[in-house]
């Protein structure tokens, strides 16, 4: 079932789901997730199941409110609460000690749990009314790149109870950060920018990746690749010579740039990073003819770190 705008009802039937131990896909304002009780192993066995996901990558838990956090948690540092009072509800995952009442499928095993409260009316309405914690990875198959529209969701899950609720707001997942110790880390890049999270922790660091074992989702194995090879450059030239090359490339890049590709076929990413964050998963999924993605660099800065992340990561993976 898929509805736009899910109604009171639409939202009554998922949270049932929810609460019989079932998945439900849902939107957020970073992307579109695949929901469980969290607090139900079983449940989000099924989560596991669906997407194909390798057992070691733990899920993020979404809440409703603070209060929520005693099931799942067992303690909360001064640094998170700072954070919490500051980009909660919204797309910052926090690292915290897990509480033994939290399955350990959750979190892979790990003594930790990331949460978050989504700053979405849908993804909240959910929570509230299946009455627990809801586990949520992105809503796609493991590795593709991640759902920002329902009907991303329905090309991977056609059987799964979708509550639709449009485009997503950022269009990349929520920054994951671990501030338990004396050196907090952003364990991941996403819709909160570095530069944001400076102001209110000034010496906060990106982590290496380098860990065998994932610490937060997003720090191992393919993700976000494309059906077809993607190459990314950094100059238009070098693009161009590549182009050459391929029988249909297929182009990403920035508004101002689409004038260096004419004859070629471009997807415009906008004008800003914001906007190439917004739309470069529904652009990775294009289900236009080609034999290639050719992606030119977005600028390093705010949310085109999380972007030239993801990038990177797809052409890895493709």
């Amino acid at each position: 079932m898929t509805r736009r705008g899910a109604t009171k009802d639409d939202i009554a039937r998922a949270a049932r789901i929810i609460r019989d131990g079932g998945i439900v896909a849902f939107p957020t304002e970073t992307i579109y997730g695949l929901g469980a009780n969290a607090l139900n192993s079983s449940a989000v066995g099924k989560i596991f199941s669906a997407k194909g996901r390798p057992a070691d990558n733990p899920l993020i838990v979404h809440i409703a409110d603070i209060d929520m956090l005693d099931d799942i948690t067992a303690s909360v540092p001064p640094a998170a609460r700072a954070l919490m009072a500051r980009f909660w509800p919204g797309p910052l995952t926090i690292l915290f000690e897990r509480s033994p009442l939290l399955p350990m499928i959750v979190t892979a095993g790990l003594p930790t749990v990331a949460v978050r409260i989504p700053d979405h009316p849908m993804a909240l309405a959910l929570i509230k009314e299946s009455g627990c914690p809801i586990a949520a990875p992105s809503a796609n198959r493991s590795g593709s790149p991640s759902p920002t529209t329902a009907a991303h969701v329905r090309d991977d899950f056609p059987d799964i109870t979708i509550l639709d609720g449009g485009h997503t707001l950022h269009g990349v997942e929520s920054t994951v950060v671990d501030v338990r110790g004396r050196n907090p880390t952003v364990l991941r890049l996403g819709a909160i920018t570095l530069e944001e999270l400076r102001r209110e922790l000034p010496g906060i660091k990106k982590a290496s990746s380098s860990s065998k074992r994932p610490a937060s989702p997003g720090m191992k194995y393919r993700h976000y690749a494309p059906e077809r090879p993607l190459h990314i450059f950094d100059d238009a030239a070098s693009l161009v010579r590549y182009a050459k090359r391929c029988s249909q490339p297929i182009i990403l890049c920035l508004s101002e740039h689409k004038s260096a590709f004419k004859g070629y076929d471009v997807i415009d990413l906008g004008s800003t990073v914001d906007d190439a964050a917004h739309n470069l998963f529904a652009a990775l999924r294009t289900k236009r003819k080609g034999d290639c993605i050719l992606a030119l660099a977005v600028p390093k800065r705010g949310k085109g770190l999380a972007v030239m992340d993801r990038l990177e990561r797809a052409a890895n993976g493709s």
